[in-house]
C-alpha cells in the first residue's frame, strides 16, 4: 500500500523520464547508491541501463531518491560483472533496497538465479528471491524451491552462501575426470544451505539420493571436496540394488573416493541388515565396493556386537563379517565370543539350541552361486580358540525325528564341521575333556525356537550344561 501511494505522489510531482534520459538516470542511480560513510569501496554501486524503460523519481530529505520503473529494467554493480534484469523495479534510496518484479534474472560468474520476484539488499550484498526460484551454481549444481537467499562474496564473506527454504531440491554435481561423469546427488530437505562450491548443510526431513543408495535423517552435512557426508538424528542408509541392505544408528558417516561410496559408519546404536546377515552393536562399519556390500564390522563398549544369519547367532566384543559380492562367506568374532544355532529340525526333536564359545570364533559359510538369490548361506566350519567349549546335538541312529545324541566338549581349540545343517565332525585340541550322551527313549516331536534380534542375548559367559545327563539319556565320558 505504501509503495502505491508513493508512486502516485511521484507521478504528481515528477514527470516520467523518457528513454532519452537513460544516461542521466544512470548517473543519478549511481549517486544514490554511493557507499555510506565508513563502508568499503567494494560495496555494489548500482548502475541502470534501459532504452524503453519508464521511470519516475522522488527526491527524499536525505537527498537520496525513491525510483519506480517499468517496461523492462537492467541493473549492474559497477565493475563487478553481474546483471539484474526484470519487468519492473522499485528502488528505495534511504534503505538501499532494490525490488525486482516479474521474470527476474540475476547473473554473475559464480551463480545464476531466476525467480518471479527478487529483493536486492545493497548494503548486505544479499539477494532474496521468491516464486519459482531456480539457482545454478558455477559447479553445475542446481537448487529449486519457493524461496532463497543468496549472499555474494564480500571482504568479510570469503565464500558465497545460499539459503533455500520451503523444502527445496538441490542436485549436487560431482566433478570428476572420468570419461563417464558420476550421476548428481539429489538433496531434498526443509532447509538447505550451500557455502562455496563444496559445503552443503540440510535440515528437516532430509533425503539424499545417490545411484542405488538412499539416505534419510533429520539433518545432514556434505563436503564435496573431502567426499564426506554426515547424517544426524535418526539417520538411515538403504541400498536398493539386487541384494539390498539397510544401516541405522545415532549418527551415520559416509566416505567416498573418486565419487564412489566405499565406507559407511553408524554409531551409536548401529544396526545393519542385509539378506544374509543382521548386525547390532554400538558401532557398525560397512565397506562397499562397486555399490555392493563387501564387509561389515561391529564393536562396542556399552553393548556387545551381535550378528544373526538366518539360523545362527554370534555374540562377541567385536565381529568382522566378510561378504564378497554381498554374500556371507566368513564371520570372525573376538572377545568372549559365543555362537548358537538351531539343530537339524528334520532329524532332531529338541527345544535346546547348539552353542560354542571361546576367546574367538571363526565361522565359515558355503559359497553360493551368484545367480542363486534365494538360497541362504549354510555354515560349513566353526572353530573356537582359547578356553573353548561347545554343546552340539547330533541325530540319533534311525529314521524320523528323535531325541538327539549330545556332544559336550572343552579344550583350547574346538573345530566343528557340518554336513548341511547337521554336525559331522567335532575335533578338540589340547586340554580336551567332555561327555557324549545318548538317549534311551524316544522323545516328543518338538523344535528349537529360532533366535531373533529382539530375543534376549546370552550372558558374556554362558553356563555349561549340568554334569548329570538329562532323563532318558546315558553318559559316556570322553577320554
Amino acid at each position: 500500500m505504501m509503495r502505491c501511494r508513493r508512486l502516485a505522489v511521484s507521478r504528481r510531482k515528477f514527470a516520467t523520464l523518457p528513454s532519452a534520459a537513460a544516461l542521466l538516470f544512470t548517473i543519478v542511480i549511481a549517486a544514490v547508491a554511493k557507499p555510506l560513510a565508513g563502508q568499503g569501496t567494494t560495496q555494489c554501486v548500482l548502475e541502470f541501463e534501459g532504452v524503453n524503460t519508464r521511470s519516475a523519481m522522488i527526491q527524499l530529505p536525505s537527498e537520496r531518491f525513491n525510483v519506480f520503473q517499468g517496461g523492462g529494467v537492467t541493473y549492474h554493480c559497477r565493475g563487478q560483472g553481474n546483471t539484474l534484469k526484470a519487468d519492473s523495479a522499485e528502488y528505495y534510496g534511504d534503505l538501499s533496497v532494490l525490488f525486482l518484479i516479474g521474470n527476474v534474472h540475476y547473473t554473475e560468474t559464480r551463480a545464476k538465479v531466476d525467480s518471479d520476484r527478487m529483493t536486492y539488499f545493497q548494503i548486505e550484498d544479499r539477494l532474496h528471491a521468491e516464486g519459482n526460484v531456480n539457482v545454478r551454481l558455477q559447479t553445475g549444481s542446481t537448487m529449486k524451491g519457493p524461496a532463497m537467499d543468496y549472499y555474494r562474496i564480500t571482504p568479510t564473506r570469503p565464500m558465497t552462501r545460499t539459503i533455500a527454504t520451503g523444502r527445496p531440491t538441490m542436485r549436487v554435481v560431482q566433478r570428476s575426470t572420468a570419461a563417464e561423469p558420476p550421476a548428481p546427488v539429489a538433496v531434498v530437505a526443509n532447509t538447505i544451505v550451500a557455502e562455496g562450491d563444496n559445503l552443503v548443510y540440510a535440515s528437516g526431513q532430509v533425503e539424499i539420493t545417490r545411484p542405488d543408495v538412499v539416505a534419510k535423517s533429520d539433518s545432514a552435512f556434505l563436503d564435496g571436496q573431502r567426499e564426506f557426508a554426515r547424517l544426524m538424528r535418526e539417520p538411515s542408509v538403504e541400498s536398493r540394488k539386487d541384494r539390498p541392505f539397510t544401516l541405522r544408528g545415532g549418527t551415520i558417516d559416509l566416505f567416498s573416493r573418486n565419487k564412489k561410496l566405499e565406507r559407511v559408519v553408524a554409531t551409536p546404536n548401529g544396526h545393519a541388515l542385509s539378506q544374509d546377515l543382521e548386525l547390532v552393536a554400538d558401532s557398525v562399519d560397512l565397506r562397499i565396493l562397486g555399490d555392493e556390500l563387501q564387509q561389515v564390522m561391529a564393536w562396542g563398549k556399552t553393548s556387545r556386537a551381535r550378528a544373526l544369519s538366518p539360523d545362527r547367532e554370534i555374540i562377541a566384543d567385536s565381529i568382522d563379517a566378510r561378504m564378497p559380492g554381498q554374500r556371507l562367506r566368513e564371520v570372525r568374532a573376538t572377545g568372549a565370543a559365543y555362537a548358537n544355532s538351531a539343530p537339524d529340525s528334520l532329524r532332531i526333536s529338541s527345544l535346546e539350541r547348539d552353542w560354542i564359545r571361546g576367546n574367538s570364533i571363526i565361522a565359515e559359510f558355503d559359497s553360493i552361486a551368484p545367480g542363486d538369490t534365494a538360497a541362504k548361506p549354510q555354515a560349513k566350519r566353526i572353530a573356537a580358540d582359547g578356553a573353548a567349549s561347545s554343546y552340539y546335538q547330533i541325530p540319533a541312529e534311525g529314521a524320523g525325528r528323535n531325541l538327539p545324541n549330545i556332544n559336550y566338549v572343552r579344550g583350547r581349540l574346538i573345530t566343528i564341521l557340518f554336513d548341511g545343517k547337521a554336525v559331522s565332525t567335532v575335533d578338540v585340541q589340547d586340554q580336551a575333556a567332555g561327555v557324549y550322551l545318548e538317549p534311551t527313549t524316544a522323545g516328543p516331536a518338538v523344535t528349537a525356537p529360532i533366535s531373533s534380534p529382539q530375543s534376549s542375548a546370552p550372558r558374556r559367559n554362558p553356563p555349561a550344561p549340568a554334569s548329570a545327563p538329562p532323563a532318558g539319556q546315558t553318559r559316556r565320558d570322553l577320554q
